[in-house]
């Protein structure tokens, strides 16, 4: 067993901003989609690698709220790009017995994609090796600011359950313990801003295409190296 294969905290949750398809394509000389399209090689790697660290959540920011003001044809070609990859994917994660889902607004998300999202969510219901959630359309300000608003409207209620209900989560899941953003950029992006309130972060240059199982392996020794005391003193 190497370093990197030691136990991890468990359940442990992860999450990955995976940035960079873009500019990995253009330094190559390449239309943007190139890089959507590398950047599911990297996708199938990190979730298998989280599988044989027996990771518990893994949850994936594919397409922000805001990435709806990018030039429509790239918009229309990473929609193309994940109704297309659903069902292959879905595939994929039942024979490794994971579990997909969605987490993220749904009333704007193209049919294609809608009900790729849909058939893929149900066909992996019952996977226990992973939760693996892929963030479409997500925002958490505009997440949070949902949840406040139902709190109001309805007079009381828990806000956690409310949260979920704003950004289409069906079953709580742990709090991010480690964010991992790729492509250099070192900020959190609108990404899962109540569940990161303690998470640790790591920020690595490489691209999303050029992320793999071994980077993963780094980014998770990075963390268990790290000393975690939510607020307190260390004994």
């Amino acid at each position: 067993m190497t370093r990197d294969q030691e136990s991890i905290e468990n359940p442990m949750h992860v999450a990955i901003i995976m940035d960079g398809n873009g500019r990995w394509a253009t330094e190559r000389g390449l239309p943007r989609t190139a890089g959507h399209h590398a950047g599911i090689r990297s996708l199938r790697e990190t979730v298998e690698t989280a599988v044989q660290r027996q990771i518990h959540t893994l949850t994936l920011y594919a397409f922000s709220s805001d990435n709806w003001q990018r030039p429509q044809s790239e918009v229309r070609a990473l929609m193309r790009i994940l109704a297309a990859q659903l069902p292959s994917q879905a595939a994929r994660c039942v024979r490794q017995n994971i579990r997909l889902s969605i987490i993220g607004r749904r009333d704007r998300l193209p049919d294609p994609v809608l009900q790729a999202v849909q058939r893929a969510e149900a066909r992996t219901i019952h996977g226990t090796a992973l939760h693996l959630r892929l963030a479409l359309d997500y925002s958490a300000r505009d997440s949070l600011t949902r949840a406040a608003q139902h709190i109001r409207n309805n007079g009381n209620g828990d806000f956690l359950q409310a949260l979920m209900r704003a950004y289409n989560a069906d079953s709580p899941v742990p709090d991010v313990d480690l964010l991992i953003r790729t492509g250099g950029e070192q900020r959190l992006s609108d990404f899962l801003l109540w569940e990161c309130a303690y998470a640790e972060l790591y920020f690595t240059p490489d691209y999303w295409p050029d992320f793999d199982g071994t980077k993963l392996d780094t980014a998770l020794y990075a963390f268990q190296k790290r000393q975690r005391r939510f607020g307190s003193v260390s004994v």
